[in-house]
């Protein structure tokens, strides 16, 4: 799910440290890391997928309880999230997903399931055009 991409010190001038020179001899380049998700195309997710990002997304967000979080969930009942946070929550799931959803869709998604339901259909109905 994540790919690692090396990239030494000395290429990133942002990283440079500035030392004096008898402190720069003793310092060695040193490789950093970079971490990031790649997906394929929405059009090629499985329903599972889906579920899994939504529930990812969800997790992301601090007042979210994980043991609490199932498909069945809602938003602000089970979850303890206010009207607010449910906004913060769909706005999340369209990045995720690089969708849009109208504010009068947005509105009715106040579940995980219905937010899963909603990304399946959307993205099925974009691989049918």
């Amino acid at each position: 799910m994540y790919r690692s991409i090396p990239v030494l010190r000395s290429a990133l001038p942002s990283l440079r440290l500035k030392a004096t020179s008898s402190i720069a001899k003793t310092l060695k380049p040193q490789a950093v890391t970079f971490q990031y998700r790649s997906y394929a195309a929405a059009a090629g997710l499985s329903k599972d997928d889906i579920s899994s990002r939504v529930l990812d997304v969800l997790k992301s967000f601090e007042k979210v309880d994980s043991t609490k979080l199932s498909p069945s969930a809602s938003f602000t009942s089970d979850l303890g999230l206010d009207s607010l946070d449910a906004v913060e929550v769909v706005m999340a799931i369209e990045e995720e997903f690089a969708i849009e959803i109208p504010d009068a869709e947005a509105d009715e998604i106040t579940t995980v399931q219905k937010a899963i339901d909603y990304v399946s259909h959307h993205i099925n109905q974009q691989s049918d055009q």
